[in-house]
């Protein structure tokens, strides 16, 4: 297998979320686009964490139960998002895909968000490899 970055893998257009998002914005994003995390960004577009479908469980539980959506992203997202660097091989990639239970990596340049890694991204990548 040739030596393969994530950047020639990740994808380049993602949705992201910011943190005054409505919940239930964040939730229909999910539903529409298929995506199972989205990063979430300041007014500069900075990665300041993720948002998964799993947090937004809660939220949805709540809704179901008071028959209303409240709350923004702020308040149901994660702060401490691990990032892979633009550089990283798809290897090592895949490994941190075996040991975290995370299905989408936000991709990361100098620190910058510059793309995103699904799952689905790398295991079609070792399809076309094999």
């Amino acid at each position: 297998m040739p030596e393969n970055h994530v950047d020639t893998v990740m994808r380049t257009e993602f949705p992201t979320l910011r943190l005054d998002t409505p919940i239930r914005e964040a939730v229909a994003l999910f539903v529409s686009s298929g995506w199972a995390a989205a990063p979430v960004v300041d007014d500069k577009g900075a990665l300041v964490g993720i948002m998964s479908q799993k947090d937004c469980f809660r939220s949805a539980l709540n809704a179901s139960y008071y028959r209303q959506w409240s709350g923004t992203v702020e308040g149901y997202y994660t702060k401490s998002v691990e990032t892979l660097d633009i550089e990283t091989d798809i290897v090592t990639a895949a490994q941190s895909f075996i040991e975290k239970p995370f299905r989408a990596y936000p991709v990361t340049r100098h620190g910058m968000l510059v793309g995103m890694l699904n799952r689905d991204d790398l295991l079609k990548a070792f399809l076309d490899f094999g």
